[in-house]
């Protein structure tokens, strides 16, 4: 703007407007182009201002209104947001901003296309695929996303009322005025370790315990509901019945009855879940730790048990062999030619392990000797 003598010569280009005042006053609203003002006593004001997709002071904008109410709405999209209403705001078909409850922003629409969609998030507290896409570039902290996997179950709670059950798939919402959760369970079996403290059983032996149960959620509302924490839980659940039914056994039982032991605890385990919506498929004893003495000593024990019967089953063995020599030896007394054919069968074996055999049977003898007088196992009876 430049002053000649008592005129002033103001420009406005494209894509701006100017507010002309007098003495603080709007007059007019001056187009892009050149323009000479007469100002005698120098008491107007030109104020420039860029209109393409920007915004317009909202308290400027409510005393132009005031004074001006047919230039406010001809140059100027006031957008204004009521409780528990989002407004997208989009210049030229582009989302540009997001309007959470009670907010106010007035956009010059003289050059610049104003398009306002309003969302209730009363009556429906889900973002749209539409609206995600719309407000993906600047993620506002008025939207809460969940992406649920197909082995999951997640739960929707609004203000810590449980809602609904969501679907695998990705979730939005608004969170505007309010509290929005979504607690995600995983519907797989899951393995929990179970390392028992030290106890004492019936004949006072202290020992510990470890243990592996199974357990899987057939019901996620009920176990949220019912259960904070379903590890936990369990642990302590299984660290009750493991102590209750050491302590009633001796160290003997407790090592040998370890099925009995194993469906013991699985039935008090599964009595006491039934109502929380948690199966547990398998629950056993994993490893018995005993201390250091007493585990010399079951190795002892365990070492004179097998020595034992190692020498009952060497004895058994022997026995078994005597018997049946002795059911050989009366065969073949019994029958001659079974003895014939052992005294063959031991000059067979006796022939294969010598390479050389000279016999000197004597006159008149020949074959026959080799025969009946090279191995005898009974001497031959008189005449």
């Amino acid at each position: 703007m430049t002053w000649h003598l008592l005129m002033k010569t103001l420009t406005v280009k494209d894509g701006e407007r100017a507010l002309l005042t007098r003495n603080g006053r709007l007059e007019r609203v001056l187009e892009p182009g050149r323009h000479r003002l007469l100002d005698f006593r120098r008491q107007l004001t030109a104020e420039i201002f860029n209109v393409v997709r920007t915004e317009f002071p909202p308290e400027r904008y409510a005393v132009l209104k005031a004074a001006r109410p047919d230039l406010a709405t001809e140059l100027f999209e006031a957008v204004e947001t009521k409780a528990n209403e989002i407004a997208i705001v989009s210049l030229d078909g582009r989302p540009v901003h997001l309007m959470t409850p009670w907010q106010a922003r007035v956009y010059w629409k003289v050059a610049t296309s104003i398009d306002v969609e309003r969302i209730d998030v009363a009556s429906d507290p889900r973002v749209t695929a539409r609206h995600l896409a719309m407000i993906e570039r600047n993620r506002p902290t008025i939207v809460t996303e969940a992406v649920v996997e197909n082995h999951e179950a997640g739960l929707l709670y609004v203000e810590g009322r449980l809602v609904e059950r969501l679907a695998p798939g990705r979730h939005a919402f608004w969170i505007a005025g309010r509290k929005i959760e979504v607690k995600r369970l995983d519907l797989r079996p899951q393995a929990v370790e179970i390392t028992a403290q030290e106890m004492l059983t019936r004949d006072r032996i202290a020992l510990r315990v470890t243990l592996t149960a199974f357990r899987r959620i057939v019901d996620p509302e009920r176990v949220v509901a019912a259960v904070p924490d379903v590890d936990a839980w369990l642990y302590r659940l299984v660290q009750f019945a493991i102590r209750e039914a050491v302590a009633g056994r001796t160290l003997d039982e407790v090592l040998s009855a370890k099925a009995a032991l194993d469906a013991e605890l699985r039935d008090y385990v599964r009595a006491r879940i039934a109502d929380s919506g948690v199966e547990v498929s398998e629950l056993g004893v994993k490893d018995v730790i005993l201390p250091g003495e007493i585990r010399e000593l079951v190795n002892k024990v365990v070492e004179a048990e097998r020595v034992a019967k190692a020498n009952l089953i060497r004895r058994q063995e022997e026995t078994a062999a005597t018997r049946s020599l002795l059911n050989t030896a009366r065969l073949m007394e019994e029958n001659p030619l079974l003895l014939r054919l052992k005294e063959l069968e031991s000059l067979e074996r006796l022939v294969e392990k010598v390479g050389r055999i000279d016999l000197h049977a004597g006159d008149g003898q020949g074959l026959d000797a080799l025969l009946t007088k090279l191995v005898r196992l009974k001497p031959a009876e008189n005449a």
